[in-house]
Order: structure tokens, then C-alpha cells, then sequence
């Protein structure tokens, strides 16, 4: 049997899309797995604007980035990021598991493309698939994310990460920049 994934499978997978500390977003940031990861990656310094629209998970993610990672700065925006963005610039944009609920994110994409500064990194980690289910109905497979990503004004992206799943066969992270 598959074992869940677990804190060090999480920075795992971002580790290679994270260059050090700098001005992220996190775009459906949920119960935080993906929070702490980035927090750990981005180590002193940096700081994160986690948005979602549950505030009672924003509230227990405050609590639990300032008791394991207190000099990583956050902020939390109650909000569905598929309405409206917080200003930037950014350095990154973190969008794990969450573009999977929407069944056109091109219009999203393009307004964090908006929001990162010149060379700036949007990291990706979706399933593997094409099909989806009620759970994840829009998933993005890494080869439809590689002709959408230059679609909405971003550079080709590279995967950086996989690991097996329960569902839908595989998760994988990719990074791509600005141009």
C-alpha cells in the first residue's frame, strides 16, 4: 500500500522551484501541507501571502508557520483567488493542488503572470491526468501544462518533481518564469 505523503515528500517535490527566501503567494493555500514546505524552503527572510477562502484554515495555518517556522513572515487573505489577487510584486507563486477546481485557469494565470516580478516563478504541483473526478475535476497534466503556460505569457515549463499517488496515478511539480 501507497504511504501518504508527508513534510519532507512536500519539500521535496518544491525544493528545486525555490531558489531562497523572497515575497511569495499561495494560491488555495487549504490546510497548509504546501504552506510549511515553501516556509522551510524559504527560511528566514522570506515571507508568504497565503489566499483561500476557508478563514477558519487560514486562522490554524497562522498558528502552525509561526510555531515551526516564526522568522517566515505571513499574511493571510480570505478570498477565492480565482475573483481577485493580492498586488505584487512577487517573487513567486505557489499554486499546489488548487488549479485542479477550475475549469479555465488561463484567466488566472494570467493575472499572478501580472503580479510576479521580471523573472519571477510560478510553481505548479498537479496530478498527472487529463481526467479527472469529483474530487479533482480539472486536473492538469504536465503535457497540457506545457502548452498552457507559453499560452497565457510564461516560459515553457520543467518538471521538478513526481511521486506516485493514489489518485489519478501521479503528482508531479514543474516550475516556469516569466520572460
Amino acid at each position: 500500500m501507497m504511504r501518504a505523503m508527508d513534510h519532507r515528500d512536500h519539500v521535496g517535490l518544491l525544493r528545486d522551484g525555490v531558489p531562497g527566501p523572497g515575497r511569495w503567494l499561495e494560491l488555495g493555500a487549504g490546510h497548509g501541507e504546501f504552506t510549511l514546505a515553501l516556509a522551510d524552503l524559504l527560511g528566514p527572510g522570506g515571507s508568504i501571502v497565503a489566499q483561500d477562502r476557508d478563514q477558519a484554515a487560514l486562522q490554524r495555518l497562522g498558528g502552525r508557520v509561526r510555531a515551526a517556522f516564526p522568522a517566515v513572515g505571513l499574511e493571510t487573505i480570505a478570498a477565492d483567488f480565482t475573483q481577485s489577487l493580492p498586488d505584487g510584486p512577487f517573487d513567486g507563486v505557489l499554486a499546489a493542488n488548487s488549479l485542479h477546481f477550475i475549469g479555465d485557469p488561463a484567466p488566472v494565470l494570467e493575472a499572478v503572470r501580472h503580479r510576479l516580478r521580471p523573472a519571477g516563478r510560478l510553481l505548479l504541483v498537479e496530478y498527472d491526468a487529463d481526467h479527472g473526478n469529483r474530487w479533482v475535476p480539472f486536473p492538469i497534466s504536465f503535457a497540457a501544462w506545457s502548452r498552457l503556460a507559453p499560452a497565457v505569457g510564461l516560459k515553457v515549463p520543467r518538471q521538478i518533481g513526481r511521486v506516485p499517488s493514489r489518485f489519478l496515478g501521479a503528482i508531479y511539480a514543474a516550475v516556469t518564469e516569466v520572460p
